[in-house]
């Protein structure tokens, strides 16, 4: 991975050089990264974390970077002295990547030296906004259908990078492949494509076109068949190409329609395909396609078996961003014992959870996902005993789960201790099967497109009190 170190907001810089300056730098400081409620927002799906890990190894200024952060004459010695050797020397605790995660949970923790941990901030939320965003709208896809969900928006996405990292977290999200090729040399992800308009244009007559294709693809021929007429043409032709390639042995993959009343066109290409004896062809879709068109066309009979989807699954139409934050939660005075720190807004969901955390997942006797409770670090759940959680606004409402009807997992991981990576990366076939496994820990109605259940996610006894209490300070 390239050096991105100062991929960072000046902002982040200037403070570090402030800590410097008044002997700040050396405390220890807690920060949470997380994502705040927003519409249509319930919850995401961790996608990013092994490219912050790969950021975290590679953190250094070389040279070029300090010699281009004294041209800007804003920062005084002691900075450029504590920049000379940089290293990451702290602790980080993230989710896995494919965990659910649900508002205001630290989907990260960063506990390190007050100057490091203010640099990472703006490239940890880079990262993993990114990815956790189109890995949620993935799922949000994928949860509508049984078929299968390809990627294909590198065309429509945000640069470079954006497409590569967004196919990436598509696969995490429950995308079954990418037609970006780059990503699957990169990922060793399966890639898929057929062939444009352009091709069937460029030919005198469709059929030549589809026939051309199924000659030099008779193992993988996948015909486009709305380029003049689908039902008059497209798809009486694809089946002329079809029965050809079944006498010469081969197994045609199917058409893909790109336009028109899909649910009318699918139907109906579907009969005209088994009535030829094709009933193993599939048929694929495409055409500026989220998951409420996937809904409706479900809810009308549609016979699509794959979803070809790009725009609006690169962009995350119509959300455009994740709303991650990264705000700071405990730190250590002039003398070293550690203060909580809050941030107090007349806005409900800006303020913030102080404190040293993590989460914990709560399991009904089902082994589904019940509630999360975000707890205190120092605080440990006694299965043993009967654990009582109340909604931490609308205290009155409560839920008790008795001994033997629940178990509770931490979802938190260690993946660096003292700058040094503990934790073994998985790869990217194992996030993908774990974020699987992880949807499928939730009752579907926690998942549906509308008014989802509202998933518990509450605070511990001591994060409670302690909040009330710095809430009350500050009346």
């Amino acid at each position: 991975m390239r050096n991105l170190t100062l991929l960072t907001d000046l902002y982040q810089l200037t403070m570090m050089n402030g800590y410097a300056e008044t002997d700040m730098a050396d405390r220890e400081a807690v920060f949470d990264l997380f994502f705040r409620p927003a519409p249509h927002l319930d919850f995401a799906v961790v996608a990013g974390i092994e490219q912050a890990i790969d950021y975290i190894n590679n953190l250094h200024f070389d040279d070029s970077d300090v010699a281009y952060l004294r041209s800007l004459n804003l920062f005084g010695e002691k900075f450029f002295e504590r920049i000379k050797n940089f290293k990451f020397t702290g602790d980080i605790y993230a989710m896995r990547e494919g965990e659910m995660v649900f508002p205001m949970e630290p989907i990260l923790t960063v506990k390190a030296p007050l100057f490091e941990a203010q640099l990472i901030e703006t490239t940890l939320l880079n990262l993993i906004n990114h990815q956790t965003l189109i890995a949620t709208k993935a799922m949000r896809m994928a949860n509508e259908t049984t078929g299968a969900i390809a990627e294909f928006g590198l065309r429509r996405a945000q640069g470079p990078d954006a497409g590569l990292y967004g196919a990436r977290a598509a696969m995490i999200g429950g995308c079954a492949n990418t037609s970006n090729v780059l990503a699957g040399k990169t990922f060793d992800i399966k890639i898929s494509g057929t062939h444009a308009h352009s091709w069937v244009m460029s030919f005198p007559t469709e059929l030549e076109a589809f026939e051309t294709y199924a000659k030099l693809n008779p193992d993988a021929c996948l015909l486009l068949v709305d380029t003049y007429n689908t039902l008059k043409s497209g798809v009486p032709n694809a089946i002329k190409v079809f029965d050809k390639l079944k006498k010469a042995g081969h197994k045609p993959l199917g058409i893909r329609l790109d336009s028109g009343d899909l649910a009318y066109l699918s139907k109906r290409a579907r009969e005209m395909l088994d009535e030829a004896g094709h009933t193993e062809a599939k048929i694929f879709a495409s055409g500026d396609i989220d998951e409420h068109i996937i809904a409706s066309l479900n809810a009308q009979g549609a016979k699509i078996d794959v979803w070809g989807i790009g725009t609006k699954l690169i962009t995350s139409a119509p959300h455009p961003a994740l709303g991650g934050v990264y705000k700071l939660a405990e730190i250590q005075n002039a003398n070293g014992d550690w203060e909580p720190r809050m941030k107090i807004s007349n806005t409900p969901e800006k303020m913030t959870n102080p404190g040293f955390k993590t989460i914990y997942r709560i399991y009904d006797k089902d082994g589904k996902a019940a509630a999360d409770l975000i707890a205190l670090k120092s605080e440990k759940i006694d299965v043993t005993k009967p654990l009582t959680i109340f909604h931490p606004i609308e205290t009155w409402k409560k839920t008790t789960f008795e001994v033997g009807d629940y178990s509770v997992r931490e979802l938190h991981e260690c993946i660096f201790k003292r700058g040094e990576q503990v934790y073994k990366v998985p790869t990217l076939k194992e996030a993908i099967a774990y974020g699987a496994k992880s949807k499928g820990e939730f009752y579907e109605e926690y998942k549906r497109l509308t008014n989802p259940h509202v998933y518990k996610i509450d605070l511990s006894d001591g994060l409670y009190d302690l909040k009330k209490e710095m809430i009350g300070k500050n009346l």
